[in-house]
């Protein structure tokens, strides 16, 4: 069952609440301590292009990479009166291939957690070679004990056009947490329709984090926790 299909025409009525500009001043304050020229930024598992459009605006060029063509679409529409829109490709995290380098990534919302540590891993190599030597990746997860924490609870969003439920389960052998989304959304015509999307958000250890991207190139981890998120910055190392 693939998510963010269904839920991609619903999500921005449902994440109203989210302060993309907030994360976008996180990411220009590291800019700005690291000293160097960022440009050219990736917006990974960029979604439906909030935070592409609020860097967009902010006067960096963007790539936006999603795995759903849906999503895509979405931000393809909300980005489509800049003078210089995203670039927007269809690809997974994992399997990224980017014409050049950037001088930055970010990732926002979780969306590491979306990836297996295999996947990862992959991704990690993948930013060694499309990250500039000296370059930054910043993102943000959550935190292992913040997703055991969610186990059996469950959780209802609504407004006059759409009803989404969903139940969250902790799956100890997985170490990641599922969770199941009804979505009811109102037709043209009156009725409603039914579907359901399954997520599977995967507990990252921050020393598993380190371990990984030290091994991938990268250095000077650094870590910030705010009463939601763990912010994460690492630098990709200068070529020997």
């Amino acid at each position: 069952m693939n998510c963010y299909g269904p839920l991609a025409g619903f999500y921005d009525r449902l994440t109203d609440d989210v302060d993309y500009p907030a994360f976008a001043d996180r990411y220009e304050n590291a800019f700005r301590e690291d000293g160097g020229e960022f440009r050219l930024l990736l917006d990974l598992c960029c979604g439906t292009g909030s935070m592409s459009l609020e860097l967009s605006r902010r006067g960096y060029e963007m790539i936006a990479v999603d795995a759903s063509a849906d999503m895509l679409m979405e931000a393809r529409e909300k980005c489509s009166g800049l003078e210089l829109p995203p670039l927007f490709l269809l690809q997974d995290a994992a399997e990224l291939d980017l014409y050049g380098t950037v001088d930055a990534c970010v990732c926002s919302l979780e969306g590491i957690n979306y990836l297996s540590p295999e996947q990862l891993q992959r991704l990690c190599a993948r930013l060694y070679l499309f990250i500039r030597p000296g370059g930054l990746f910043l993102f943000d997860i959550r935190s292992p004990e913040f997703l055991r924490q969610m186990d059996g609870s469950t959780s209802v969003d609504e407004d006059d056009r759409v009803f989404c439920l969903w139940r969250a389960d902790y799956d100890a052998d997985l170490e990641a947490l599922v969770y199941g989304m009804d979505l009811f959304s109102r037709e043209k015509n009156g009725l409603w329709r039914r579907s359901r999307e399954e997520h599977v958000e995967y507990a990252h250890s921050p020393e598993f984090l380190q371990k990984l991207l030290k091994e991938s190139g990268f250095s000077d981890f650094q870590m910030e926790e705010d009463t939601q998120r763990l912010h994460i910055r690492a630098r990709r190392e200068q070529n020997p």
